[in-house]
């Protein structure tokens, strides 16, 4: 129990690591035609979206499941 509490916290706190740098730092990975000044790491309005997305699914499912 105490090693999954700590993958689930090590993920959590990667996650705001690098939302934290995103949102105080550009990234210099970048480069080429298509880089752009403050680029970030992640995508968070994909990121966002993806996540209402899998909300909105978990949640039909749920109902199909508790309505049986």
């Amino acid at each position: 129990m105490r090693t999954f509490f700590g993958m689930i916290l090590g993920a959590l706190l990667l996650i705001a690591g690098v939302y934290l740098y995103d949102s105080m730092r550009t990234s210099s990975v970048a480069s080429g035609q298509v880089a752009q000044n403050g680029r970030t790491i992640v995508n968070w309005d994909v990121a966002a979206d993806d996540l209402k997305a899998l909300k909105a699914r978990a949640h039909e499912d749920w109902q199909k499941i508790s309505s049986r």
